[in-house]
């Protein structure tokens, strides 16, 4: 009956046992493989010992193709304890014959101190290219698939190697998630929503982050929706960017910082008062809009006595924070640029506003993106600290935003861009699918010194959210990718 090579971690013996216990009891697994540290050693009754260096190396897919001889393949990605529900490895085989997928995973439980939780996942799409896509722990293969994708691989990578193959499985096989609870292993990072957002662009993981970002590139190339930094015209290679005049000259300022707020008592005046106290060469607007705040929010932003507070009541049950910038930005009073501060972020200083305005003219693009300072609700600089979004360049940052979740902040904008363009009516994600639609046609600028403090606290919007609302979340980023890579595969073919 083995019709599966299972592909399982090794650190020890204990570690494993029970894992390769539950494999040998089901008729369906023909070889199990440990996958070891060189240098370990990993002899256990009926299974075979490969030595491999990093679990997701370019390397290790090879040994696995290489090793692989059954209809399937099945590879677990934890160092703990794998137990498949009843009939469940059945189940797999039998979804995987009727689909004839190159890629099967599915929803889980994650065990923990606390218990059993339930782990569901989301349905893989054509913009799925978040590295950290999550597929559970227990990745099924067609073994030809497997095979294929492998064989289909170009470069040598220390971390991105499964990513790799999985980008080169999806250009010919359909990749399928399976909403049933079928297995359930230990949860190794506990870690609330909010403490895990900022990992992919910890500076210590930039190694990992450069090699990701060059298997996404490749993939897109591969795909047709890369976007070249230049193109030919007349003979001559030239930015592939549209040019802007900044020739519109109806705005009675030059910038206005938009703040939408909801119940935000404790934080509002901070944020109200960095923009305040900006020091400019230019005229400059605050709008505040207002959308149902109840906890004392509208009464604060009231109480300002300047001219150029403009407080907006959006009191609108069907408008999330996208329809609040758009307000702003076709708001008679909106300034030529529109620059973004959080209800409850400061500004780092009395420069920012001066400093993020520089850069549309230096650098001649639509939006500007600025680095951040991670700190607590004093103001006191928290790990992983300056948040510079270093993986946007020039040349690649508009592919390589396919890849990753934000592009960073604060984000500016020019205000004819964005009023053409419109912003999404959501309350995530938002920011994001504009700056993914613009950077298809404009350049986006880049300020690399911190000009902006992001303020973690328990109240922050992404503090501490549960599975279902960090899978809705997900699921529209990468609705957005699917758009965008549609969007850019079509823009490629004219």
């Amino acid at each position: 009956m083995g019709r599966i090579d299972c592909f399982i971690p090794f650190a020890t013996a204990e570690q494993a046992a029970q894992t390769i216990a539950h494999l040998q009891e089901n008729e369906l697994v023909k070889n199990i493989f440990l996958l070891a540290a060189p240098g370990v050693e990993a002899q256990v009754e009926g299974c075979h010992t490969l030595h491999v260096k990093n679990l997701t190396a370019s390397e290790t897919i090879q040994v696995i193709a290489g090793h692989a001889s059954a209809d399937y393949v099945m590879l677990y990605t934890k160092y703990d304890t794998l137990k498949f529900g009843p009939f469940a490895v059945e189940r797999f085989v039998k979804l995987a014959d009727d689909t004839q997928a190159g890629m099967l995973y599915a929803d889980h439980y994650n065990v923990t101190e606390k218990g059993a939780d339930k782990a569901p996942v989301i349905d893989y799409q054509f913009g799925s290219l978040r590295d950290d896509f999550d597929f559970g722990s227990v990745l099924f293969f067609c073994g030809c698939c497997f095979k294929k994708a492998a064989q289909a691989m170009k470069a040598d990578y220390e971390f991105a190697g499964l990513y790799d193959l999985r980008l080169k499985l999806s250009q010919f096989a359909q990749i399928v998630h399976i909403n049933e609870f079928l297995y359930s292993d230990v949860e190794l990072d506990t870690r609330k929503s909010g403490e895990k957002i900022f990992d992919y662009v910890d500076p210590r993981n930039r190694g990992r982050q450069i090699e990701m970002e060059k298997a996404c590139t490749e993939h897109l190339k591969e795909i047709g929706g890369y976007l070249a930094p230049e193109k030919e015209e007349n003979g001559k290679l030239v930015p592939n960017f549209k040019h802007i005049e900044f020739d519109h000259d109806r705005f009675e300022v030059e910038a206005t910082v938009m703040i939408p707020v909801r119940n935000r008592i404790r934080t509002i005046r901070d944020a109200i008062d960095s923009v305040l106290r900006q020091q400019t060469n230019f005229k400059f607007n605050l709008m505040v809009v207002d959308n149902f705040s109840t906890d004392g929010t509208r009464e604060a932003i009231a109480s300002y006595d300047d001219p150029r507070l403009i407080h907006i009541i959006a009191d609108y049950y069907d408008m999330g924070i996208g329809g609040y910038w758009n307000l702003a930005a076709h708001h008679e009073k909106a300034g030529k640029f529109i620059v973004q501060l959080d209800s409850d972020d400061m500004y780092k200083d009395e420069h920012t506003l001066q400093t993020m305005v520089n850069a549309f003219y230096e650098q001649n693009v639509a939006m500007v993106v600025g680095t951040y300072l991670m700190t607590d609700i004093n103001c006191n600089p928290i790990p992983p600290g300056v948040i510079d979004h270093k993986e946007w360049t020039p040349e690649n940052g508009r592919n390589n935003a396919l890849r990753i979740n934000g592009l960073g902040a604060p984000r500016a904008f020019y205000t004819p861009v964005l009023r053409d363009v419109k912003i999404p009516n959501t309350s995530y994600g938002e920011d994001y699918a504009l700056g993914l639609n613009i950077s298809r046609t404009y350049q986006i600028g880049r300020v690399y010194e911190p000009v902006y403090m992001c303020r973690r606290w328990d109240d922050n919007s992404d503090a501490s959210l549960d599975v279902e609302k960090m899978n809705r979340n997900n699921l529209y980023k990468d609705r957005i990718r699917t758009w965008e890579l549609q969007a850019r595969i079509a823009l490629n073919k004219k």
